[in-house]
């Protein structure tokens, strides 16, 4: 497969020229508020980026010459573009006296939806107010399949029509129908929907007389001898501009941008998370009613008033197996029984990787409820009665385009009973529902590839939009419970997406929603725990007036970055790296056992890999890179010169399954080899670039201010690590020695070891030191986000030569060592910093410079200045402590404190 081309940064002028004409003191666009008329006149007010559309739509038709007469509207699905629509109307109306609009799509169902938003007044999704009013005058809407010749004052015409009918009507001459003639004699505003599907002749490059698009512009350029000429808006969440002639054909046409991960982060959808599990369908099925009817439980106990509903869909990948599975279904809430569901829960409590929160608290609440499951199972029973359950498929492929739209498009009503809908077809783009808390997908015969994880991941989008449930009769559409330490979120405001557990396809999975720049995160029973300080340590002095020290910083120079070593890059010209063989058809359990391997010299390997990778990552384009490598010239001095990569001079060395053939090694997976490498560097630019270097004054910072309470969670690891690195295992202990000042310690195995064997020393410790011998954590979580993380750091400084007489790699970030033995009596307070590590090989040695700095500070006393000339203070640091003591670290720590 070849790889996309990531292209440069898209810019759009439209939108640049609008946002300077806010910001410009002089500009007549300056200060511009929407009229009162928009927002009074629509069911809900414009949110602010509704609002920011709309300005700059107004910028482009007020102060540019000549108004553009064909726009775009970029906005996430969910955002409210139909609201937007609404609000155009009511502007283009009043403002520039249009009174015709065509609302275009490709689909009937995103045509039966938008008649319900703009022109069925009875219908409970109607946009505007009853009664419109514009400085005093009525206006009517009045739906119409052609515009009239003498249009009648105040009203709007607006004609709901496919693009397909459209694109007929204007090539095969019929009565009654709307030929290029009345788009000449009427001016018309065009509101083209879903517009990505318009791009029939742009997206093959060809000029096709008779497409949907060459319709479209039929019409809008049918009046460009007239001073008032035809308008074309279009809308959509989707569209290509990675593609060069897509950008290209809208560059000047962009007028406002509102990605996806936007509307997620402004709140105005569901959070997102993956319960995934290795459960059949059947179970499944009974899972995600356990956690639906448990949503609606806890709705109404959290004051939800009002209709509260959650449906289910489940997706199937052929009609045949969603009808089975509605047999499935209805024969499981059939049957289900106390005792059959008691036992259901507890087996799945037990089963291994069981680890959904939500599904634990609904076991919970039915296990603590057992006196009135009889009583559940009823209300089960009724709530998804077979009644209850819409089976949606069709032939279409769209599961909106027959006979079930009403049924699927009121499913907030409150006189809509159904839960749960089965489906083959794809969320599509007219379902606007907003009460769907749960997809399931059905595993049987289901695709894993990109091309379905990419349908998953949209359906996912699709059904992410917000529910404005009630409290105390007050709805919100944005999400209340972000900052809430409660369960509200993950019942009330979270859309769950029910797969299977298989790493491969959870990896391509999780791809697609990064590529749809979707935020997820898999709901895990994984609460934070809360590590104190002990009462009896904050008794102590030494927590009242004692001092931690760290070196402080000064400011680097751009001169200084003048190669790639500079950045902490230990870039070699024999690269050494692992073929990522797990995408290749070898089984998972593969990847968790010892594979024989070999190490092999890649000949073919040579500078166009490199160019070549370059060209497709976006943080390499020369104005990019030169933010970050100031004194750089050109990218040939970056690819080829030999501060740099040296391209032409590097050998590739790579590890593959010892049965693999040099010769079956593509060129492709060589490339990804290469875009991995040069990801790495990316990373190490960006952190290495660091205008700061440490100097070799230490300052205090008070014990009782950065020694704090923290919360942390315990992280699951993936099987495969585990096996490579057992020691990385986290878990939690309580420990009641008085030297450790923590209540209890979430370490891993190699860090709880390293606390048992500085425990082994404590009593002689106590004997030399009579006031004080306490053991620091010194967490990252402490102060995560604060500045206080920043100044609990350590800075390499000095001459950097190590005790092997070698020239120490520049590290100009800091870094916090895990631990810090604190020692003092009546003459000296000793602060002694440790730093496990677990890992070996290659990362064991890029992470050597850390332990070269913690020796440096031992070795050189004398080079370490204090503020206010502090004398009773020494600064020490140890070995990396490695598993069972194997650098013979407690016997340097003997040394330093002359035990």
């Amino acid at each position: 497969m070849v790889k996309k081309k990531i292209n440069n940064v898209r810019h759009f002028p439209l939108i640049d020229q609008a946002d300077e004409a806010e910001q410009n003191l002089f500009s007549p666009h300056q200060g511009y508020i929407i009229p009162d008329y928009v927002n009074q006149n629509l069911i809900h007010t414009l949110r602010y980026y509704q609002d920011k559309a709309l300005r700059n739509y107004h910028y482009t038709q007020t102060q540019i010459v000549p108004n553009p007469q064909h726009v775009l509207f970029n906005m996430a699905t969910g955002s409210g573009k139909t609201d937007l629509m609404a609000g155009l109307i009511l502007y283009l109306f009043q403002e520039h006296k249009y009174q015709n609009f065509l609302f275009t799509v490709n689909t009937n169902s995103v045509l039966m939806k938008t008649k319900d938003n703009l022109v069925t007044e009875a219908s409970e999704k109607y946009l505007f107010n009853e009664n419109i009013e514009i400085e005093g005058q009525r206006i009517f809407i009045r739906q119409v399949e052609r515009f009239p010749n003498l249009p009648q004052k105040n009203t709007i015409y607006i004609k709901l029509s496919s693009v397909q009918k459209v694109s007929d009507d204007l090539f095969v001459l019929k009565e009654n129908t709307m030929g290029l003639s009345d788009y000449e004699n009427n001016p018309v505003v065009i509101l083209a929907d879903e517009a990505h599907h318009y791009s029939a002749s742009t997206k093959a490059e060809k000029d096709a007389e008779n497409t949907w698009e060459s319709a479209i512009n039929k019409i809008l350029t049918a009046r460009n001898d007239k001073e008032k000429k035809n308008l074309l808006l279009e809308f959509t969440a989707t569209v290509d501009f990675d593609k060069d002639t897509i950008y290209d054909k809208y560059r000047d046409k962009v007028v406002y941008r509102y990605p996806l991960n936007q509307l997620m982060r402004d709140k105005y959808s569901k959070q997102v998370k993956r319960i995934e599990t290795s459960v059949n369908d059947t179970d499944k099925m009974l899972n995600v009613v356990l956690l639906s009817q448990f949503r609606k439980y806890r709705a109404y106990a959290e004051g939800v008033t009002g209709t509260f509903k959650p449906v289910i869909m489940f997706k199937s990948p052929k009609v045949a197996i969603s009808l089975e599975a509605t047999k499935i279904f209805n024969d499981v809430i059939a049957n289900l029984n106390v005792s059959d569901l008691i036992t259901f829960i507890k087996r799945q409590q037990v089963l291994p990787g069981n680890e959904s929160s939500a599904l634990e608290l609904a076991y919970n609440f039915y296990l603590q409820n057992e006196d009135d499951l009889a009583k559940i199972i009823r209300e089960i029973k009724h709530d998804f009665d077979p009644r209850n359950v819409l089976n949606a498929n069709d032939t279409s492929g769209n599961m909106l385009e027959k006979g079930q739209y009403m049924a699927l498009n009121t499913l907030e009503s409150p006189n809509n009973l159904y839960r749960v809908v089965f489906a083959v077809a794809k969320l599509t783009e007219g379902w606007d529902v907003l009460n769907l808390y749960d997809i399931v997908r059905i595993e049987k015969e289901a695709a894993t590839n990109k091309t379905a994880t990419m349908v998953e991941a949209q359906l996912i989008g699709r059904g992410a939009r917000y529910y404005p449930f009630e409290i105390d009769g007050e709805k919100s559409y944005q999400r209340r419970y972000d900052n809430d330490l409660s369960n509200k979120q993950l019942l009330l405001e979270t859309l769950h997406y029910h797969t299977m557990n298989e790493p491969q396809y959870l990896k391509q999975l999780v791809g697609s929603l990064k590529q749809m720049d979707l935020p997820t995160g898999q709901d895990k029973k994984n609460p934070p725990i809360e590590v104190k300080i002990k009462t009896s340590f904050k008794r102590t002095d030494t927590y009242k007036t004692g001092q931690i020290y760290y070196n402080v910083t000064e400011k680097v120079s751009d001169e200084w970055f003048d190669s790639i070593g500079k950045y902490g890059i230990d870039h070699r010209l024999e690269i050494s790296r692992r073929l990522n063989y797990g995408s290749r058809e070898v089984a998972y359990e593969a990847t968790i056992e010892n594979v024989e391997t070999k190490t092999v010299h890649i000949e073919k390997f040579d500078h166009r890999f490199i160019k070549k990778a370059i060209q497709s990552l976006e943080f390499y384009r020369f104005d990019n890179l030169k933010l970050y490598i100031p004194l750089l010239k050109s990218m040939k001095e970056f690819i080829y010169g030999e501060k740099w990569l040296n391209a032409l001079n590097l050998k590739l060395f790579l590890t593959v399954p010892k049965e693999y053939r040099i010769a079956n090694i593509s060129r492709n997976e060589l490339l990804k080899v290469t875009i991995e490498l040069l990801k790495e560097y990316e990373s190490k630019f960006k952190s290495g670039y660091i205008k700061e270097r440490g100097t070799n004054n230490f300052v205090g910072y008070p014990i009782n201010e950065y020694l704090t309470n923290y919360n942390k969670r315990i992280p699951d690891y993936d099987t495969a690590n585990l096996l490579q690195e057992t020691t990385q295992k986290v878990s939690a202990y309580e420990i009641d020695d008085e030297f450790y000042v923590y209540e209890k310690a979430i370490v891993n195995k190699l860090e709880y070891e390293l606390i048992e064997r500085i425990k082994s020393y404590v009593p002689k410790l106590k004997q030399k030191y009579n006031k004080a011998v306490y053991l620091f954590r010194m967490d990252e979580n402490m102060h995560r986000e604060s500045v206080k993380s920043e100044k609990l750091k350590l800075h390499q400084y000095g001459s950097r030569i190590n005790r092997s007489g070698e020239t120490v790699d520049v590290h100009l970030q800091g870094f916090q060592p895990d631990f810090i033995l604190f020692l003092e009596d009546s003459d000296v307070q000793f602060q002694i910093f440790i730093e496990p590590k677990g890992m070996s090989g290659d990362r064991f040695v890029s992470e050597l410079w850390k332990q070269d700095l913690l020796l440096y500070i031992t070795d050189h006393q004398a080079e370490i200045e204090f503020e206010d000339n502090i004398s009773n203070v020494q600064i020490k640091g140890l070995k990396f402590y490695t598993k069972n003591d194997g650098q013979k670290t407690m016997s340097q720590l003997e040394e330093v404190t002359e035990l």
